[in-house]
């Protein structure tokens, strides 16, 4: 069974931009596609509508056709559709409608009057292979945020579709999460007859899956369409200049090449890069020494980090957290100081007490009265609205924050709650939305911009109030590579000028490129701590359950040119460019403006939108 996209534009309701415009593709039996393009070019509502979701559900208006089994969308039903295309959302809360796990992956076969002993069998079988047979009794909110996605996984595998389309199924789970998703989505395409539709960002785990590569521009027209090894090998430099995702493997090997080092052909794995590297005879020295040839488990892994009598005080000072959920300990005893100005990252395999920890210090969830300072307050006994003077958040989920009914009214809200007068907001909310570049946008409702678009909402929201700490819970989700990296670059200048920063992430690229410290997390215990070279030399994440970034997994494998086998950031390699910020993968040349934090809210300094050269950090 084949799906054929035939000159596809589709316009959202109030929206006069078509995204996408004119996309012509064909996914056939047994092809992984992978669907790629910049925040906003349209990959999510393109894969809404493989399924019918648009135009019958979603408000918008589609010209072309998609042509499923050889019937188009629009001439049947979204339930008739099911039978054939299995959707995976980009927010899995938005398609649990049942009270356990098992009831979950059950009810689109039953739908669908499948006898009841091979509705069982499939899922038995769906959740084994996403490691949730275990919690088949469980809520589907008693699960974690990535243990939610995995379950949406398991409920698209359990339905048995010729076609699953499966919307940054990876987001929300660890490295090795990922590897066991992307084990059972080759598993589904393994006998040929099935085929799978990717919209992603992490590559490096998807990479080794993916037999086509379709890519978007910005304006939401195709822009290249291919196996990918040409699309993500020969013609990488073209996909970069779009803001689209690289394999970090791949963006290592471009800055190389800038370096004079001829890597060719481009790796797409650290496993190629390993190779290709140990290849090369000539290989100069990394830009900067790294903290260690090699791991070592006598490296600095830390329970705490403390401070000395005389340091100046941590911006969040943590001591004997405890924190439940009916019967289950999430968090136990946990002791954590964060120094002012930092950017720590808060990493940890699904279940670990990331977002919860990251919860208490924002005061999302209160903790015990005494457990928790941030900024010399103690969210227990703060008012929200005194509270958020000291501390942001901008949750998992963008859209659990969203009240107001414009871009505009969202951004000011928060200023409106602290007093600001009329002509501070929209001083203020002009200025963020061009940092976020949500200009065009600002008077859409929140719920009707794009995932990567939301989260950049999110997080403007959060930044206008002027917080002296900042808590962000997967703040790279659903971005492009260009918005990530302004993103990340706009948070490097709020912590050079003394903002504290804590990220909940999965992305450990990002924590060795941006990250100052790292906190690992493990049974809701903080089992290392410290600064982030000092964490990575060591084997903490290996303890943990994680695995090094994608560029430490490469440099380890070296058997020859030791002295790159410590190196884990891109801005380590020779030729990368060094930035004066936070971390040395903080994005340069030009990308960060002259802005201050001053005034209770974020100042003049504006993030560019150009594409980022290949040299940059992204």
């Amino acid at each position: 069974m084949s799906v054929r996209v035939e000159d596809v534009r589709i316009r959202h309701e109030g929206r006069t931009a078509w995204t996408p415009d004119g996309v012509t593709f064909e996914v056939r039996p047994g092809e992984v596609v992978l669907l790629l393009g910049p925040s906003g070019s349209g990959k999510s509502t393109l894969a809404l509508a493989l399924d019918g979701l648009v135009p019958h559900a979603v408000p918008a208006e589609l010209t072309g056709r998609v042509v499923v089994d050889g019937t188009a969308t629009t001439a049947t039903t979204v339930a008739r559709l099911s039978e054939h295309v299995a959707m995976v959302f980009q927010d899995p809360d938005a398609q649990v409608v049942t009270g356990t796990v098992l009831d979950e992956v059950c009810f689109g076969p039953e739908n669908l009057r499948v006898p009841a002993p091979e509705v069982l069998d499939r899922a038995k079988h769906a959740l084994r292979a996403v490691r949730l047979w275990d919690r088949r009794a469980d809520a589907p909110d008693a699960l974690s945020g990535g243990g939610r996605q995995r379950l949406a996984i398991a409920c698209a595998l359990a339905l048995g579709s010729p076609v699953v389309v499966l919307d940054e199924p990876t987001a929300n789970l660890d490295p090795a999460g990922i590897e066991e998703v992307y084990a059972a989505l080759r598993a589904v395409v393994a006998d040929g007859t099935r085929a799978v539709v990717l919209v992603e960002h992490n590559l490096d785990a998807a990479v080794d899956l993916v037999d086509r590569v379709v890519v978007l521009d910005r304006a939401g027209r195709l822009a290249l369409d291919g196996p990918v090894r040409d699309v993500l090998g020969t013609r990488a430099e073209e996909v970069a200049a779009l803001g689209v995702w690289l394999p970090v493997s791949t963006l290592a090997a471009l800055r190389l090449r800038a370096a004079g080092v001829a890597l060719d052909p481009l790796p797409l794995t650290p496993h190629e890069l390993a190779a290709a590297l140990d290849a090369t005879d000539d290989l100069p020295s990394p830009a900067r020494a790294p903290s260690a040839a090699a791991p070592s488990a006598a490296a600095p892994t830390t329970t705490t980090t403390t401070t000395a009598a005389d340091d100046p005080p941590p911006a969040v000072r943590v001591r004997g957290l405890t924190v439940r959920r009916g019967r289950r300990t999430v968090l136990d005893g946990v002791d954590l100081d964060v120094p002012a100005g930092a950017m720590l990252a808060l990493v940890g395999v699904n279940g670990a007490g990331k977002t919860t920890l990251a919860q208490a210090v924002a005061g999302v969830v209160p903790p015990p009265r005494g457990t928790v300072q941030v900024a010399g307050v103690d969210p227990a006994r703060t008012p929200p609205r005194t509270l958020v003077r000291s501390v942001g958040f901008v949750f998992q989920n963008p859209e659990h924050q969203f009240v107001r009914g414009t871009v505009a009214d969202e951004v000011a809200h928060g200023l409106r709650l602290q007093g600001a007068d009329d002509a501070t907001t929209a001083a203020a909310v002009d200025d963020m939305l061009r940092r976020l570049d949500l200009v065009a946008e600002r008077d859409v409702h929140p719920f009707l911009l794009s995932g990567g678009q939301k989260r950049r909402l999110s997080v403007g929201t959060a930044l206008v109030t002027g917080a002296r700490v900042l808590v962000l819970d997967e703040p790279t989700y659903g971005q492009d590579r260009e918005r990530a990296a302004e993103l990340l670059a706009l948070l490097g200048r709020l912590v050079a000028g003394g903002t504290t920063v804590l990220l909940v992430t999965h992305d450990l690229q990002l924590v060795a490129d941006h990250a100052t410290h790292v906190a690992v997390l493990r049974d809701g215990r903080v089992t290392a701590s410290g600064a982030t070279g000092d964490v990575l030399a060591g084997t903490a994440l290996e303890d943990a359950g994680l695995l090094p970034p994608p560029l430490a997994r490469a440099t380890r494998r070296l058997r020859r040119h030791a002295a790159w086998r410590g190196v884990t950031r891109l801005a380590d390699l020779p030729g990368a460019p060094r930035s004066a910020g936070v971390g040395a993968g903080v994005v340069g040349s030009g990308v960060v403006g002259s802005g201050a934090v001053g005034s209770g809210v974020v100042g003049s300094g504006v993030v560019g939108t150009g594409a980022l050269p290949v040299g940059a950090d992204a």
